[in-house]
C-alpha cells in the first residue's frame, strides 16, 4: 500500500479461521456494540467523542463515519464523503462539528448534524497523516508528509502558521495541556516542541535512530510515543527524562491511545498484539493478540475497561479489557480479500492487486472508494447512480469496454482519465492486462450476477507493486 514506511502492513499467517462469536460488552453502565461495521476498506483511525457515546472512524474507502454506540454493529449517524483519497484521521470540534485529513492533503471541516462539508481547505498536495485539536478547541495541527506541521484556526480554517524543521515526514502531533506548545513526532526520529503562537522551535526533546510513528499526551503532561523498531516510552518534557519504558513489540508500534483517566495506555503493533500498560510504570496489565494482522487504530471506550481496535479489516472490533474472558475470539478472516496468491486465476490476481481496494463486483456494492464494477462493459463512464464522481469523470464521454479498459491500465489513470480519483497505477504487460480484462468481462456480466470475489485491497502507487506474505511491497 502507498503508505509511509512506518505504517507498512505486517501480516501474520494463521492456520485456521476463527468464527465470529463476539458477545456484547457491558461497560460503564452502557452496552457497547460488538463492532462498528460499515466501511468499505480498512480502518485508518478511531476517535471517541468527549462524552463517550459517539465515535468517528476514517478509512481507506475515502470516507469517515460518525457512529452512535448503539446496536450490535453500531448505528451510522452520518457518512462523510468529501476527500478524494484515503482518510487518515479525524477529530471532534468544540462547536459540535468535526475535522478530517487525508492522503489528498486536504483539511475538511464538517457539520456533523447534516453530514455536509462546511469548508474544504487544500494544502500543499502532500499527505496529511495526523490531526490534533488544541485543549481550548480553537486550533488544529496537521502533520504532513512534506516535513511540516500546519496550524489552522478551527472555526474558519485559516492557516495561522507553518512549522518547518523536520527532516522527514511528520507522523504525529499533540498539543500541550495549556495549548501553548505543540509536540511533533517524525520519521526523522526526533520528538520536538514548538511555540504555538510564534511557530518557533523551542526544543528538540528526543533523537532516536528510528522513526517515531505515534504520539499521545497524558493528562499529567507526559508524552507517550512508539517507534518503528517496536519500542515505546513515556517521556516527561519538564524534567527531560524518560519516565517509563514500554514492553517491546515484535514489529513497529503502529497504534497508541491513552485512557480518559490517564492511568492506562495501549499500544498496537505490526505483530498483531495490543498491550495495555500502566501509564506510570509501563508495566503490562493485559495483552491481546490478533493473529490475522497488524493493529494500528486504537481508542479506549469511556471507563477504561474496553478498547476499540482496527487494522486490515473493514470494521472496528471491541476488546473487553476488564473483566477478561477465558476465551476471546477474533472476528476476522484470513487471507483477506486483497491478498493475491499464486494459485489464483491470472485475471483474478490482477483484480486483487489493482482493483479490489476501491471496487466491488456486486450489483448492490456500496461504500468502496470507487463504484461497483457490476455491469461495467458497455456502461458509459461516470454513470453509477449515487456514486460521487469527480468532475473529470462526470464530463468524460466514452464507454467502458475491452479497448478503453486496456488503455486505462496501459497509459495509467493520470493520462487516460486525468483529474479522476483513481490512484496512479499501470499494468505494463499486455498479457496481464488481457487477463484482467477477460476476468472482469466474465465476473461483471449481469448474467453472472457478479459471481466473482468482491472486497477491498491494498492501494498501490502505480509502480506495479504487490504485497507479499509479510505485508511488504515487492516490485513486479
Amino acid at each position: 500500500m502507498d503508505q509511509i514506511v512506518s505504517r507498512v502492513l505486517t501480516l501474520l499467517f494463521a492456520w485456521v479461521v476463527i468464527p465470529a462469536v463476539c458477545a456484547t460488552t457491558v461497560h460503564a453502565n452502557s452496552v457497547l456494540p460488538e463492532r462498528l461495521a460499515g466501511h468499505g476498506g480498512p480502518i485508518r483511525s478511531i476517535t471517541v467523542g468527549p462524552d463517550g457515546t459517539d465515535v468517528l472512524t476514517t478509512s481507506f474507502d475515502y470516507s469517515a463515519i460518525h457512529w452512535a454506540l448503539s446496536g450490535g454493529d453500531g448505528t451510522v449517524l452520518k457518512r462523510l464523503f468529501g476527500h478524494d483519497t484515503a482518510v487518515n484521521d479525524a477529530v471532534f470540534l468544540s462547536d459540535g462539528g468535526a475535522a478530517t485529513v487525508s492522503d489528498d492533503g486536504v483539511l475538511i471541516l464538517w457539520d456533523l448534524a447534516s453530514g455536509t462539508v462546511r469548508q474544504s481547505i487544500p494544502g500543499t498536495g502532500d499527505k496529511i497523516i495526523d490531526i490534533a485539536v488544541s485543549p481550548s478547541g480553537d486550533r488544529l495541527a496537521l502533520a504532513s508528509w512534506d516535513h511540516t506541521v500546519r496550524l489552522h484556526d478551527a472555526e474558519t480554517g485559516a492557516l495561522t502558521a507553518t512549522l518547518k524543521g523536520h527532516r522527514g515526514s511528520v507522523n504525529a502531533v499533540r498539543f500541550s495541556a495549556d495549548g501553548r506548545s505543540l509536540f511533533t513526532a517524525s520519521y526523522d526520529g526526533t520528538l520536538r516542541e514548538w511555540d504555538v503562537q510564534t511557530g518557533a522551535l523551542r526544543r528538540r526533546l528526543m533523537d532516536h535512530g528510528w522513526s517515531i510513528n505515534v504520539l499521545e499526551r497524558l493528562p499529567d503532561g507526559k508524552l507517550a510515543y512508539g517507534l518503528l523498531d517496536g519500542t515505546g516510552f513515556v517521556f516527561d518534557p519538564v524534567s527531560g527524562e524518560t519516565a517509563a519504558t514500554l514492553s517491546k513489540h515484535d514489529g513497529p508500534v503502529l497504534g497508541l491511545t491513552v485512557s480518559q483517566s490517564g492511568k492506562l495506555l495501549a499500544t498496537g503493533g505490526g505483530d498483531g498484539r495490543i498491550r495495555v500498560s500502566d501509564a506510570a510504570t509501563g508495566t503490562v496489565i493485559e495483552e491481546f493478540e490478533n493473529p490475522f494482522g497488524p493493529v494500528w487504530a486504537l481508542a479506549f471506550a469511556k471507563g477504561d475497561r474496553a478498547l476499540f481496535y482496527a487494522g486490515l479489516d473493514d470494521f472496528v472490533s471491541v476488546w473487553t479489557i476488564e473483566p477478561r474472558k477465558p476465551f476471546e475470539t477474533v472476528d476476522s478472516v484470513f487471507p483477506r480479500r486483497f491478498q493475491a496468491s499464486a494459485d489464483m486465476d491470472p485475471g483474478e490476481r490482477e483484480f486483487a492487486r489493482k482493483c479490489s481496494v476501491c471496487h466491488t463486483l456486486e450489483k448492490d456494492g456500496k461504500f468502496r472508494a470507487g463504484p461497483t464494477l457490476f455491469g461495467l462493459f458497455g456502461r458509459r463512464v461516470g454513470t453509477v447512480p449515487g456514486y460521487p464522481y469527480s468532475d473529470a469523470l462526470k464530463s468524460a464521454d466514452f464507454v467502458w469496454n475491452e479497448e478503453t479498459i486496456d488503455k486505462l491500465f496501459d497509459l495509467g489513470p493520470h493520462e487516460y482519465t486525468p483529474g479522476s480519483k483513481m490512484p496512479l497505477q499501470r499494468i505494463r504487460s499486455t498479457e496481464r492486462r488481457s487477463a484482467l480484462i477477460a476476468y472482469l468481462k466474465r465476473v461483471t456480466d449481469p448474467a453472472s450476477a457478479g459471481s466473482g470475489p468482491s472486497g477491498t485491497a491494498g492501494q498501490e502507487d502505480g509502480n506495479d507493486k504487490a504485497v507479499n506474505s509479510e505485508g511488504q511491497e515487492t516490485q513486479q
